[in-house]
C-alpha cells in the first residue's frame, strides 16, 4: 500500500511538470512608469534649456555676469548701474580718464559709520538742497591749503580773497571781523546798516583809503567824529562848510562878503560877516 502511493505522486508530478512564477510590472502600473520617466526626462530637458538661457542672458561668463567682472582687485561694472540695495564698499572709482557719475531720481546719500553702525558723517543731495551733517567741514587745494572751514565755532576763508558778486551785496546779521574789506577795481565800497547801528572797531586804527574818488559819509540825524585821547586832523587844501548857519550882520559894517568862522561855546560853529575887529561877540544868539 504505501508503494503504491508513492508511486501514484511520483507519476502526478512528472505528468504536471515545473512550475514557473513571473516577476515584474504588467499591464497598466508599466505604462504609468514609461509615463513618468517620460515627464521627468521632458522636466530636465527643459531645466536644462532654461539654465542655459539665463547663462546666455546673463551673460554669465568665468570672469563675471554681464557688466560685472570680478578682478584681482575687487569687483569691475562697465557701463550704467543701479543699484536697488544699499552698498557697502572701501572704494569707488571710474577708469581711468573716464568721469564716475551718481544719478538717482530723489537724493544721493554717502554716509560715514563707526563699529556701532552710528552715522558719523552723511552726505546728502537732493533736488532741492545739498547737505553736509558732520562735526566740521574743510574744503582744501591739492596742495593741501585750507580753503573753507566751518564748524560750530567758527567759519574760516582761507583763501586770499573773498568775493562777493551779489547784486545785493552781504548781510552779516552779527559782527565780522577782518583786516582787510575793499571792492575791486572801479567799483564802489558801500557800508550800511538800514535800521540800526554801523559800528567799526579797532585797537591800533581804521583807516578809511580812496585813492582815486572821493570818501562820502551820510546819515540823517547826527555825524560825530569823537576822540578820547588824541586829535582830530582835516588835513586838506580846501575845506568847505557850506550849510552853517550866519549870524546877524551889523548895518553899520561894510557889506564885503567875507566871513568870520566863530564857535560856540557847546561846540556849534556858525558864520559872521567879518569887521574890522572880531564879530562873534554880536552874534552869540545863534549858540543857543
Amino acid at each position: 500500500m504505501p508503494q503504491e502511493q508513492y508511486a501514484h505522486r511520483s507519476t502526478m508530478q512528472t505528468s504536471e511538470g515545473p512550475q514557473v512564477y513571473k516577476v515584474g510590472i504588467y499591464g497598466w502600473r508599466k505604462r504609468c512608469l514609461y509615463f513618468f520617466v517620460l515627464l521627468l526626462m521632458i522636466l530636465i530637458l527643459v531645466n536644462l534649456a532654461m539654465t542655459i538661457w539665463i547663462l546666455k542672458v546673463m551673460n554669465f561668463t568665468i570672469d563675471g555676469m554681464g557688466n560685472l567682472r570680478i578682478t584681482e582687485k575687487g569687483l569691475k561694472l562697465e557701463g550704467d548701474s543701479e543699484f536697488l540695495k544699499p552698498l557697502y564698499a572701501k572704494e569707488i572709482r571710474s577708469r581711468p580718464g573716464n568721469p564716475l557719475y551718481f544719478q538717482s531720481a530723489r537724493n544721493v546719500t554717502v554716509n560715514i559709520l563707526n563699529e556701532k553702525t552710528k552715522v558719523l558723517t552723511r552726505l546728502v543731495t537732493g533736488p532741492q538742497a545739498v547737505e553736509a551733517h558732520s562735526q566740521k567741514f574743510e574744503v582744501k587745494t591739492l596742495s593741501g591749503k585750507l580753503l573753507f572751514s566751518a564748524d560750530d565755532n567758527e567759519v574760516v576763508v582761507g583763501a586770499e580773497r573773498l568775493r562777493v558778486l551779489g547784486a545785493e551785496g552781504t548781510v552779516f546779521p552779527k559782527s565780522i571781523e577782518t583786516p582787510n574789506v575793499r571792492a575791486d577795481p572801479f567799483k564802489e565800497l558801500r557800508l550800511e546798516s538800514p535800521t540800526r547801528a554801523l559800528v567799526m572797531e579797532a585797537p591800533k586804527g581804521i583807516e578809511i583809503n580812496a585813492e582815486a574818488g572821493s570818501l562820502k559819509a551820510t546819515c540823517r540825524t547826527e555825524l560825530r567824529l569823537e576822540s578820547k585821547d588824541g586829535e582830530i586832523t582835516l588835513n586838506s587844501a580846501k575845506i568847505k562848510l557850506p550849510n552853517l548857519p550866519q549870524g546877524s550882520s551889523s548895518s553899520a559894517g561894510s557889506r564885503q562878503k567875507i566871513y568870520e568862522l566863530c564857535v560856540c561855546p557847546n561846540g556849534r560853529l556858525f558864520l559872521s560877516q567879518a569887521g574890522t575887529s572880531s564879530t562873534c561877540q554880536i552874534n552869540t544868539s545863534v549858540c543857543f
